[in-house]
């Protein structure tokens, strides 16, 4: 008799997520959102494989007592909350879903640079606190400006495609993209420095690597132009925080 797979579900996982394991045959599973370091360190010994998203912190210390685990999977495309060369060193397998949430974020990535552009949160507050501002909430047109995208993959390539759409035109930054390959993607590939310095909206669609982190910092916003809108739907560690806040 084959003993079924033991899953653990450390993070919120939709319904339709949770009815797909529900109905798989051989596994069997607990769904315990919220774990922390401690806990999740205390329970993983019994299971075989591990399903997160961006909650649960899976350290070297967590895989320490993972005697049984053999995969780790990421309901999402980053696996910065993995000790990704801890699980290699036992064995363990770190999958991701890199095509998963990518329709979703590129869209929500243009929803967000629009609400930036027609100033749509601020008049809401406006109109919410019995005013009617229309003059001081007057925004700007997208179409004709020069978007600056940097990272081009799955969610950089979406965004570019329905941006051109838009009418903007696309510049990009992504150091494994080639030139001929941009060109196919009808975007211009340039360097970060350029990017900065030519583009009306910047959005951040990069994973973060020793290589991103930090990348929008001082230097990068003294490059920019006044009134630049910035968007960032990838990870909060590419932007230093008190340097967008002194830029603003």
């Amino acid at each position: 008799m084959t003993t079924a797979a033991r899953i653990l579900v450390s993070d919120k996982l939709s319904d339709s997520g949770l009815k797909v394991l529900e109905t798989a045959k051989g596994i069997e599973f607990d769904y315990k959102p919220g774990l922390n370091e401690e806990q999740l360190a205390a329970a993983i010994g019994d299971y075989d494989g591990l399903i997160i998203r961006s909650g649960s912190k899976v350290t070297a210390k967590v895989l320490e007592h993972a005697a049984r685990l053999k995969v780790v999977g990421r309901a999402g495309i980053g696996v910065d909350n993995v000790d990704v060369p801890a699980a290699s060193k036992r064995g363990i397998v770190v999958m991701n879903t890199p095509t998963g949430n990518a329709v979703t974020t590129a869209e929500h990535a243009l929803s967000l640079l629009m609400s930036l552009a027609r100033k749509i949160p601020q008049a809401t507050a406006s109109m919410r606190a019995g005013a009617w501002e229309k003059t001081k909430f007057e925004g700007i047109e997208i179409a004709g400006k020069t978007l600056g995208i940097v990272g081009m993959g799955n969610i950089g390539r979406i965004v570019a495609d329905r941006a051109r759409g838009l009418h903007l035109n696309v510049i990009a930054y992504d150091p494994v993209l080639s030139a001929e390959r941009a060109q196919s993607l009808g975007v211009e590939l340039v360097s970060t420095d350029e990017l900065f310095a030519r583009a009306d909206f910047i959005t951040i669609h990069a994973p973060l690597t020793p290589e991103t982190k930090n990348l929008l910092g001082a230097k990068a916003f003294s490059q920019m132009k006044t009134g630049v809108l910035v968007v960032n739907a990838a990870r909060g560690g590419i932007v230093v925080e008190i340097a967008l806040a002194d830029a603003i």
